[in-house]
């Protein structure tokens, strides 16, 4: 279709540019004054929904006056002949982010309720990516790379790889700035069935089974503080116990308010950076003095050339840098509340340069530290190295001390991942994927326009200390309990299962290869998508090396842990398969989406081949 002479409609009354997501709703119009196929049904609800009132409402302030058109509502890209591009369509609506007139909305969603900063951003990020891995056990890339100079290297590949993953997923979130992250790009990319696999893959076994891990851990910690050295003897179910308590204490919190979680992932954020900062500095200090409590250090790191017995073994170098992904897992996190920015054009891709620069450079440092203070013997074969350092440091109470550090810095990633993974059981409720309950804000059971308006009332009468408590936690207007409750409740019950059974050995091969498979089809959706829709507004766009450079690693790691674990590989493709027949019977089985081969047209329309 020629672009020429778009961008001069309606010269006469300039308006401010075209949201992305907007003009994706577009996208799915007719010339005639009936709904597309596209448009979802009742019952069904769309991505759209989640941001932008019914267009055709009469009580809508930016309904089209002299466009005579009707608008429908898509949850999947359309290109229809007779349209404009994306980025050129005609203005009439109002734009997403624009401050909502009426504070008592009958149909609330988090994304018009924005509240999300930059430096509530940079704590998500940070504050999952750093939780127990660094400080436990950096073993598995020691073990594979073979070295010291080996492993940091292994630290540093591992850190800008998911750095150029955090990059793409931040020009997807600019220009599809909705809550859901993968799941609601690859739906407007390749269709819902790719994004209802990513949902059915995340929502039941990836995030639960890393909220587990990290649950596990932090009661093992926990109970390593409190007991000393007897914890080894202590029964596995006074962990879990622990692990569950802090599960649902994190779950609780998160239930209260937006703001809330927000801020404890701030404090947790700056603690971390503080405990990695003063294990490098103590590493440093010891190394150069000899001081420590036992009087004897590591000094290999003098002796001995860095690089002395590096692995050549190609296979090895691909499971340490599993190993280091895995210890990276989170840069995505930002991705699941990107509707919730007040400015994510702005903010989001400051975060990812921000926060990853800042998380690889912690690691590089934390691990130079232990190679300083610990022998690589103690370093290849400790699932604890924190407390190992304080206890060659500073004795028993430097064990102490590092174990409550541990514990912390679990409960901060705990957050982190609570507050994003309810976000993203959230969007999938709202789009369809999930039963629509898991979309409603709010305490399940009451109806949502009595719940807000006594919020409100109360809000008002509201004095003294409480008042004074509800302000600084509460959400807008002091609110509390305006959050995906349903949808955290949810994901932490299957956290529970995940804790209880306790059973994690195909976890990390099932991260690596339906993780790494969906975050490639994410970014190499950025790629069609700059292909297919080259007008398209991007508030921001990476350079076109860094999704490429992304792609081409992620094949090498899927191929070889297809070669290394073909059994495991193969759970991970039954499982993804049995997800088609779940998305038939839960999407197109209600009647929710287009017929099966109408999607196959609309992405051959978007290249251009038919019309």
């Amino acid at each position: 279709m020629p672009r020429n002479g778009y961008s001069k409609l309606n010269a006469t009354s300039p308006l401010p540019p075209r949201d992305s997501l907007e003009l994706a709703s577009l996208a799915s119009s007719t010339p005639t004054g009936e709904l597309s196929p596209s448009s979802s049904p009742s019952g069904i609800s769309s991505s759209r929904k989640l941001s932008l009132d019914d267009p055709l409402s009469n009580s809508n302030p930016a309904r089209p006056g002299s466009h005579n058109r009707t608008y429908s509502i898509t949850s999947a890209f359309d290109f229809a002949a007779n349209l404009f591009p994306l980025s050129t369509t005609a203005a009439g609506y109002t734009a997403l982010g624009t401050p909502i007139s009426n504070p008592l909305d009958l149909n609330p969603s988090l994304e018009k309720h924005k509240s999300l900063t930059y430096l509530n951003g940079l704590s998500l990020i940070v504050g999952l990516i750093i939780g127990s891995g660094i400080f436990s056990s950096p073993s598995q890339v020691n073990i594979n790379a073979g070295s010291p100079g080996a492993s940091l290297i292994v630290w540093a590949v591992a850190g800008i790889l998911a750095w150029t993953g955090a990059a793409s997923f931040a020009e997807l979130g600019g220009a599809i700035p909705l809550n859901g992250g993968a799941q609601v790009y690859l739906s407007k990319i390749f269709g819902d069935l790719a994004g209802f696999l990513f949902t059915w893959c995340a929502v039941f076994v990836l995030k639960p089974g890393s909220a587990a891990i990290i649950s596990i851990i932090f009661g093992e910690y926990v109970v390593r503080a409190a007991v000393g050295a007897d914890a080894e003897n202590v029964n596995v179910w006074i962990n879990k116990g622990v692990a569950l308590g802090g599960l649902g204490l994190v779950t609780l919190l998160n239930c209260v308010s937006t703001r809330l979680g927000t801020r404890m992932g701030d404090m947790f954020m700056i603690l971390k950076f503080v405990a990695l900062l003063g294990v490098t500095i103590i590493g440093i200090v010891v190394a150069a003095t000899g001081f420590s409590h036992k009087g004897n250090i590591a000094t290999q790191w003098k002796t001995q050339n860095w690089f002395e017995g590096t692995s050549h073994d190609l296979s090895s170098w691909a499971v340490a840098l599993y190993a280091g992904l895995w210890a990276f897992d989170g840069w995505d996190n930002t991705s699941y509340v990107v509707g919730e920015f007040l400015h994510p054009h702005r903010d989001l891709p400051h975060v990812i340069h921000t926060a990853m620069p800042l998380v690889i450079a912690s690691y590089l440092l934390a691990n130079t530290a232990y190679i300083f203070v610990l022998p690589p013997v103690t370093i290849a074969s400790t699932n604890t190295i924190a407390v190992h350092f304080g206890s060659v440091v500073f004795g028993p109470l430097g064990s102490l001390f590092l174990a409550v550090i541990v514990s912390l810095s679990c409960f901060g990633a705990l957050n982190a991942t609570t507050f994003t993974s309810g976000r993203l059981v959230y969007a999938a409720g709202k789009e369809g994927f999930l039963p629509g309950m898991l979309g409603h804000i709010g305490v399940p059971g009451r109806s949502t326009a009595s719940s807000f308006s006594a919020r409100d009332r109360i809000g008002e009468r509201s004095r003294g200390v409480w008042g004074k408590v509800k302000k600084y936690i509460g959400d807008e207007d002091s609110a509390l309990f305006f959050t995906p409750i349903n949808a955290m409740l949810a994901n932490a019950c299957l956290t529970a299962i995940y804790i209880l059974v306790g059973e994690f050995g195909t976890l990390v091969t099932f991260y690596g290869v339906a993780g790494y498979t969906f975050y490639f089809l994410t970014v190499l959706g950025l790629i069609v998508l700059r292909v297919r829709e080259p007008y398209l507004e991007r508030p921001y766009r990476t350079w076109i090396t860094t999704p490429v450079i992304f792609c081409c690693v992620s094949l090498f790691l899927l191929t070889r842990a297809v070669v290394a674990e073909p059994g495991q590989t193969g759970i991970v493709v039954a499982f993804v398969a049995v997800g088609c027949p779940v998305y038939w019977w839960r999407v197109r089985g209600r009647g929710g989406r287009r017929k099966g081969e109408e999607w196959s047209w609309r992405f051959w329309r978007g290249w251009g081949w038919v019309r």
